[in-house]
């Protein structure tokens, strides 16, 4: 994600964004209070999540699976931390879509807000083929309309300073 499409800079493309906020609970934890890596997947599906239903597109999760996830861990989050996932649709092949996405640690403890994660990953668009198989087909009309259309984007920048 760049400062440019965050901070609305002229020229700059907006793209379809969705956001969840939650904070860190116990069952996310490990016995010191630090969130398993793996809790990333679910915020960032819960972010993803939200951008399909803002958009209308609520048959998207059973036909889109994900082919591909890239995560770098940064930082820790603790137990009782407030966290904000922004994902962001980064581009709509046919059949595939490409999604980024942050992990931010609101201040905490008198730690300073961070990143604790970001990455990537792609989904595909799967449909039934000749023989009954599931299959990669393109992505229906209206979906790629809905994502492209007005309100892309509108979401707070996710990028801190300090």
């Amino acid at each position: 994600m760049t400062t440019a499409q965050q901070d609305g800079a002229p020229g700059a493309a907006v793209r379809p964004a969705g956001v969840h906020r939650t904070r860190i609970e116990w069952i996310d934890t490990d016995a010191a209070g630090i969130y398993h890596n793996s809790t990333v997947v679910r915020f960032v599906e819960a972010a993803e999540a939200s951008l399909m239903r803002e958009r209308g597109l609520h048959g998207y999760f059973p036909a889109a699976p994900r082919v591909r996830y890239e995560a770098d861990f940064e930082a820790p989050l603790f137990f009782g931390q407030e966290v904000r996932t922004v994902v962001e649709l980064v581009r709509v092949g046919t059949a595939s879509m490409t999604f980024g996405f942050e992990v931010w640690g609101e201040e905490f403890d008198g730690r300073p807000a961070r990143r604790a994660a970001r990455g990537s990953y792609v989904t595909v668009h799967v449909g039934q083929g000749a023989h009954g198989d599931a299959s990669a087909v393109p992505w229906p009309r209206e979906w790629v309309t809905a994502l492209a259309g007005p309100g892309a984007g509108r979401v707070p920048p996710v990028r801190h300073t300090g």
